[in-house]
């Protein structure tokens, strides 16, 4: 069973090509972390988490929801990556997450997919996205040969930054940066409530037609690039910029 974390598509695509291959039911938590759904899953064949990178490991409110809902079934998972360059030391808080499940860790897969992290990086153009979505194709379809195999992941080289990045650098991150404070509406919102619905954590609602944010932002991206008025902003850095939604 494949479990889907995806704000922009990214991992929705990673995903619904891993199924395809590996003739595999998806599951999309994005929906059951909005909806506060822990019920319990129950899979035969190994679990497969499709995720982005957020600061070199998983996001926080995916791994709180993996900690709080039970797999049942098959023990052995995988975790295979999104991200816009690398993926540091993620493994080593699933290693941590996976003994206190009594789960088989299977290892971690990075896949580089177009960049989506429009508060702090440039994305790219459709045109830019679909050369990366191409590249990543054979990417994708190792994961899956290995999956089908029941090979575990190949273990990466961590050198110290890896173990920088996912650690001390991730720790100072969520603080620092994952807020809403910096998002605000322009005039040509067109009221339609989008971005409320998309927001995994119900962080935004709608007041005189308008969104409005609170203080539980994962920095997701859904709401500011999945917008279909562009009327959405993240400071000053995300104006003239792209909105990424994964082109496939």
């Amino acid at each position: 069973m494949i479990l889907i974390f995806s704000g922009t598509g990214n991992s929705a695509y990673v995903a619904r090509q891993l199924g395809e291959l590996l003739q595999e039911e998806t599951i999309d938590v994005f929906a059951r972390i909005r909806d506060k759904d822990t019920t319990a899953l129950q899979s035969s064949r190994p679990w497969i988490v499709v995720c982005p990178t957020y600061a070199w490991r998983i996001p926080r409110i995916l791994h709180q929801w993996l900690e709080n809902t039970a797999l049942e079934g098959c023990r052995s998972i995988y975790f295979v990556m999104t991200c816009g360059d690398n993926i540091g030391y993620a493994e080593k808080t699933l290693k941590t997450l996976c003994a206190a499940k009594h789960m088989d860790f299977c290892g971690c897969y990075p896949i580089v997919m177009p960049e989506n992290y429009i508060a702090l990086f440039t994305t790219p153009t459709k045109k830019e996205a679909l050369v990366l979505l191409r590249r990543a194709e054979g990417k994708i379809a190792k994961a899956a040969d290995m999956i089908r195999l029941g090979k575990h992941f190949p273990e990466p080289t961590i050198r110290w930054r890896d173990r920088l990045s996912s650690g001390l650098v991730n720790d100072a991150f969520y603080p620092m940066f994952v807020h809403a404070k910096k998002f605000y509406v322009k005039e040509s919102c067109i009221s339609c409530g989008q971005c409320a619905r998309q927001c995994p954590l119900h962080n935004i609602h709608m007041e005189n037609g308008k969104p409005v944010w609170g203080k539980a932002c994962t920095h997701c991206m859904a709401c500011i690039c999945r917008c279909p008025a562009e009327a959405i902003e993240y400071g000053k850095h995300s104006r003239g910029l792209p909105r990424y939604v994964c082109p496939k």
